[in-house]
């Protein structure tokens, strides 16, 4: 038979630029939808394309890309009784399957009155061709174990459902794979008032409001529908053809025509660029840092669908020195198991016995209770030299579960965990029923069987809930020893759940080895940052390489989902932090030292000037991704400090400040922006005890992230997102005297190209 018999449609996609899309049987010219045709925030482009099977195909975000094609199916030869659907596909993730909906790669369909046809994918790659008969009934066939679409792979399927032999099969890369025999001369049920849709499911679910879920994120190429039912041997061909132009191999797909690409939000006026972020979409706190081969390794919660909270998974970054870092592909997902099969959540590294790196995580599976455990994933490196650590295998069973008669809550997560002298420690973080939150001690000798230890620490919930039913993300680190000779430790958590203050509250104190303990040095929990939840999410490590400890957390964003929707991504990590016990035995934090090489040119160092010199001087420094240090001498208890952010006519900026009267250390961020749809807004801030001292503020600005550390006891971690391209100016400020000891301001280079 001619190979273009009955075909009713076709999209080549060899187009290769612009935002249209041709079907080659009608001529007819389609859109392509894509949020950055007409960007809010950024340059606009067109949808992405890339090399394909043959020519060109079309790169679907997962969340915004899509095409809508009018296809009136009562017309003519658009109704016909049997219907073939092939097309080459590559799927860069996978949904959750919400409500057992597919992520649509074509469809016309009306599930509801069981009409017209689905091709998609489902959870961990699953696929289904679904159609509607005129008996009213909804018919699924869906592809076997064994036979799901692989990530970042070409895959060739082909969808058949036969009228006259009552019968629908799936094939694979030119195989026949399942069939499912139906009553001979059954017809699908046309779904007249309906789009024909590539890449998004007719009845989607929408997500906080902006987002659209069940959309294909990958490639496709080769889309081809015909009226008749295709038989095996023209499958097979078809595969052939296409596999001849490939020297007769299957078409093998390079990873960077798959990754997410960072390149089109480089330019988004408010992305952050010398912070670590993903190339894309969502991420939550960072964590799991390790060291190995002269690398550092951090990891981050992923949803690489799109700019928002679904589908968990491990993303990945590498760098030789914690400041410039490259991107990775995701390191864990989740999988078709009986281990994390819903969600990948967050966990810390450590070392085995031979020195090798480890992953422990949270394991998400809804179907057993509690359904969250501590698992493992172990490197590939020994095996393949995989000096990147891309690759990783899990362990098959948890390791810790939570046991039963503890009182507690179903909340078991996080574990951080620390080896010292061949012995494994671990913490997970959970919560007592009505009593707060908990961290769990545990304790191994092969990292595999765990031992079960009680509490690390509870504080008192009666007197502390803003600490919340539940603590997340425990983390203990090495502080060296005081002036008396003790040796402290630094714990920290970040209380969730009703009631909770959601921030990063930490104690000084001591840890008991054998008891696996911990006693606060003052029962009361003290926080590091004052900015009102932009600093989250805590992880840690000890620098193997300098001994330092140094904490990650994640800077949120602020954002409606609106705005998400419309920039494409959604917060990003704060800068790394030393930590340590000053001599007069409080925490000291401070930025680490390597941020330095980020510095460009130097815009002004200037010392002992008054406000008003000062002024003068820094009417021509103007940026939005700027390093400042500055040192005041405050002759009164108002408030001094800096503008940042600020418009030539003042009327957007953003006040950086300390009262010396209230002991505050606060932002004010009342005049930020005129956009009515930004979220940052008020005044932000906390206690910061100065004893005298001269106000020394180090100021982090990355475009909309403001990072200001003070004295190096406090940090303040804010957002801002002007609306005038022109608020770039900084001013210094003052309700009474001040005299500027020291000023420098250098401008910061970016670290993603």
């Amino acid at each position: 038979m001619p190979e273009n018999k009955g075909l009713l449609k076709y999209w080549a996609f060899d187009e290769g630029a612009g935002d249209r899309v041709k079907e080659n049987i009608s001529g007819h010219s389609d859109e392509i939808y894509d949020v950055f045709k007409q960007p809010k925030f950024t340059d606009s482009r067109d949808p992405q394309w890339r090399r394909g099977v043959s020519g060109n195909c079309l790169l679907l975000d997962g969340y915004s890309t899509y095409i809508a094609h009018e296809d009136r199916q009562g017309d003519g030869e658009n109704r016909p009784n049997s219907l073939s659907v092939g097309a080459w596909v590559a799927p860069r993730s996978y949904e959750w399957g919400d409500e057992g909906r597919l992520s649509a790669i074509v469809n016309c369909h009306d599930r509801e009155n069981n009409r017209g046809y689905l091709l998609g994918m489902y959870r961990h790659g699953a696929w289904s061709f679904q159609i509607g008969l005129e008996s009213g009934e909804w018919v699924e066939l869906w592809s076997p174990d064994g036979y799901e679409l692989r990530k970042n792979e070409w895959s060739c399927i082909s969808a058949v459902f036969d009228s006259e032999q009552g019968m629908m099969k799936l094939y694979l890369n030119g195989d026949e794979i399942a069939s499912l025999a139906l009553p001979a001369g059954a017809k699908i049920a046309p779904s007249l008032d309906r789009k024909l849709l590539i890449g998004r499911n007719n009845e989607s679910l929408r997500l906080a409001g902006a987002f659209q879920l069940h959309m294909f994120a990958g490639l496709i190429d080769e889309l081809k529908l015909y009226g008749r039912a295709l038989q095996a041997e023209e499958v097979a061909k078809a595969y052939r053809v296409i596999c001849d132009n490939h020297g007769g191999k299957h078409p093998e797909l390079a990873y960077d025509e798959i990754k997410l690409d960072r390149t089109p939000l480089l330019h988004d006026r408010h992305r952050p660029q010398y912070h670590v972020s993903p190339p894309a979409h969502w991420m939550n706190e960072p964590h799991a840092p390790v060291y190995f081969n002269r690398k550092y390794h951090l990891f981050y919660q992923h949803n690489p669908q799109g700019p928002f909270f679904h589908q968990i998974h491990w993303g990945h970054w590498v760098s030789e020195d914690l400041v410039n870092w490259r991107d990775l592909p995701v390191a864990l997902a989740p999988e078709k198991d009986h281990l994390a099969p819903d969600g990948i959540w967050s966990g810390s590294a450590s070392y085995d016995s031979s020195g090798q790196p480890v992953l422990f995580f949270t394991a998400g599976n809804n179907s057993v209770t509690p359904d969250q455990s501590v698992a493992l994933a172990r490197s590939t490196y020994l095996q393949d030299g995989d000096s990147d650590l891309v690759r990783w295998i899990k362990h098959p069973e948890p390791l810790i579960v939570q046991e039963q008669g503890l009182g507690l809550t179903r909340d078991f997560r996080d574990p951080f965990v620390w080896k010292e002298d061949n012995v494994w420690y671990a913490l997970v973080g959970s919560g007592v029923e009505g009593a707060g939150g908990t961290a769990l001690a545990y304790i191994s000798t092969d990292m595999i069987h765990w031992t079960y230890k009680g509490h690390f620490y509870r504080a008192d919930f009666g007197k502390y809930s803003f600490l919340g039913p539940i603590w997340e993300l425990p983390v203990l680190l090495p502080l060296g020893r005081d002036a008396a000779g003790a040796e402290k430790h630094l714990f920290l958590i970040s209380p969730v759940g009703q009631g909770a203050d959601v921030e990063v509250f930490y104690w000084m104190g001591t840890l008991d080895r054998e008891m696996l303990s911990f006693t606060p040095d003052q029962e009361e929990p003290q926080l590091i940052d004052v900015g009102d939840f932009h600093f989250t999410g805590p992880s840690g490590m000890v620098d193997p390489k300098t001994g330092r400890a140094i904490i990650f957390t994640i800077a949120q964003g602020e954002r409606t989902p609106e705005l998400e929707y419309a920039s494409g991504w959604a917060h990003n990590g704060g800068l790394p932090l030393n930590v340590y016990l000053r001599e007069d035995g409080r925490l000291g934090i401070e930025p680490i030292q390597e941020l330095q090489s980020l510095r460009g040119e130097q815009l002004i160092s200037i010392t002992g000037k008054s406000l008003k010199e000062t002024n003068g001087l820094l009417e021509q420094i103007r940026g939005d991704m700027l390093e400042i240090r500055l040192e005041m001498k405050i002759d009164h208890q108002g408030r001094s400090g800096i503008k940042v952010r600020v418009t030539p006519d003042g009327e957007e900026e953003t006040l950086l400040y300390y009262h010396a009267g209230k002991s505050l250390l606060a932002a004010d961020r009342t005049r930020t922006t005129l956009d009515p749809e930004e979220r940052t807004r008020g005044i932000q801030g906390g206690t910061l005890e100065l004893h005298g001292e001269n106000l020394k503020l180090h100021i982090y600005l990355d475009r909309s992230m403001i990072e200001v550390y003070a004295n190096g006891l406090k940090s303040l971690t804010t957002r801002a997102y002007p609306s005038r391209k022109d608020a770039l100016g900084v001013t210094l400020w003052a309700d009474g005297e001040a005299v500027v000891q020291s000023l420098e301001i250098w401008e910061m280079k970016p670290v993603w190209k």
